[in-house]
């Protein structure tokens, strides 16, 4: 049961990224940008792997797992916040996605350190 589950998902994850790289879904910023195509499907492509991202956070067996899914998710934004910047042409989404990968950065160390035990001014 566990294989069937396992190719089950493994096929429509196939199935959804090829429909989002062969099929232009809709980009509501400038219309007129050369490689707007490719915006659009990198923006679905990482609200794709944010999903996954929760997903990985809700049923992690354990907590170093849902730590590095709460990494990955913050990673994933901080290329969100890029991809924002680049298609409206405003610069302070960077701004925001440089926030965040420091709060990002810093809270993961504080995780660790409390799953290994050690208090926060070693």
């Amino acid at each position: 049961m566990k294989l069937f589950r396992w190719f089950l998902g493994a096929f429509i994850l196939v199935g959804v990224v090829s429909f989002i790289l062969i099929k232009s879904l809709p980009f509501l910023f400038y219309p007129n940008l050369p490689f707007l195509g490719f915006l659009g499907r990198a923006l679905y492509i990482i609200i794709l792997c944010c999903i996954f991202c929760l997903y990985r956070i809700w049923k992690g067996p354990t907590s170093a797992d849902r730590i590095v899914a709460i990494d990955i998710l913050g990673i994933l934004i901080v290329g969100f916040c890029a991809i924002l910047t680049i298609s409206t042409r405003r610069s302070w989404y960077i701004d925001i996605g440089i926030a965040w990968a420091l709060q990002s950065f810093i809270s993961t160390l504080a995780l660790s350190k409390y799953l290994e035990g050690r208090s926060f001014d070693e």
